[in-house]
């Protein structure tokens, strides 16, 4: 049980990292990028091959974001600059990202023999807590600055934004490079914590990060970008929690197999649970 629970919170700080990367792009800049899928996995991949070549861990996880940021700006670009709609830019970047992660790996999966971030097993959890707080307090920084705010204002109102001298196509490319080299980050970190990179790996990344952020919009009410973020976090790991337990608990019979079920059922019910208690203000509201 306690190896259950620790392994769901380990998952879940990794994933954390996808969420507060799906929150910047989804949330912030309002722009639904469908790239996380091919981003997770070529996090993946590059800082994988980069350490079984005998790079240092530490910088094969900085290439690795650095290659999910190009990749995040490039499906920018088809937006910005082409004019390509913004669903369609994601899903042409995923789909190249899928032939790429081939190319860079040069197989389906490779094997993790060397040593890794986590050198010692024991301290995978502290590492992980270590990073996810990091991020956070990195984007949460980021989005209080002026920079932020000015990305954040083109997100909320572009037009507005505009007006006031703001380029609104910049910071869609800032804010989908931050987003992505995120998604990579994480894909890295998953990679290195289960000992394997594997080009199907980044399959659903979208939905179980889109979970966690609705998750954490159904926790937290507040527009406060610090709780936001926070709420991913606490979003990210009550997911995997549920999840893990729920795949345990043998009596309702649920398998492995089942995890994209169970992960509609917590979306919707996390979209379905705001609306209802919204209805229910109303009618208590309402005179009788």
């Amino acid at each position: 049980m306690i190896s259950l629970l620790l392994t769901a919170c380990e998952l879940g700080l990794i994933y954390s990292l996808v969420a507060m990367g799906i929150y910047l792009s989804f949330r912030v800049i309002n722009f639904p990028d469908l790239t996380v899928d091919g981003t997770f996995a070529l996090g993946s991949a590059v800082a994988t091959v980069l350490i079984t070549n005998g790079m240092n861990p530490w910088f094969a996880t900085l290439a690795a974001v650095f290659a999910g940021a190009v990749f995040g700006g490039i499906t920018a670009i088809l937006h910005t600059r082409f004019g390509i709609m913004e669903l369609l830019c994601g899903i042409l970047t995923m789909t190249a990202l899928y032939s790429i992660n081939l190319r860079i790996m040069g197989q389906p999966n490779i094997t993790i023999t060397e040593t890794t971030i986590f050198f010692d097993s024991n301290y995978q959890l502290i590492i992980l807590i270590v990073i996810a707080c990091a991020g956070y307090a990195v984007l949460a920084g980021f989005l209080k600055s002026r920079l932020g705010l000015a990305m954040r204002a083109s997100g909320a109102n572009p037009k507005v934004a505009s007006a006031f001298g703001v380029s609104v196509k910049n910071m869609q490319l800032a804010g989908l490079m931050i987003s992505n080299g995120m998604v990579a980050l994480a894909g890295a970190l998953f990679a290195q914590a289960a000992g394997f990179a594997d080009i199907s790996v980044g399959l659903g990344t979208l939905i179980v990060g889109l979970a966690a952020v609705m998750i954490a919009e159904a926790m937290v009410h507040s527009q406060r970008v610090a709780f936001a973020l926070a709420a991913c976090i606490v979003g990210s790991v009550f997911y995997r929690i549920v999840v893990a337990f729920a795949l345990d608990a043998h009596v309702i019979g649920l398998r492995a197999t089942d995890l994209n079920l169970i992960t509609a059922v917590l979306v919707g019910i996390a979209l379905i649970l705001p609306r209802l208690r919204k209805r229910l203000s109303l009618r208590t509201k309402s005179p009788a």
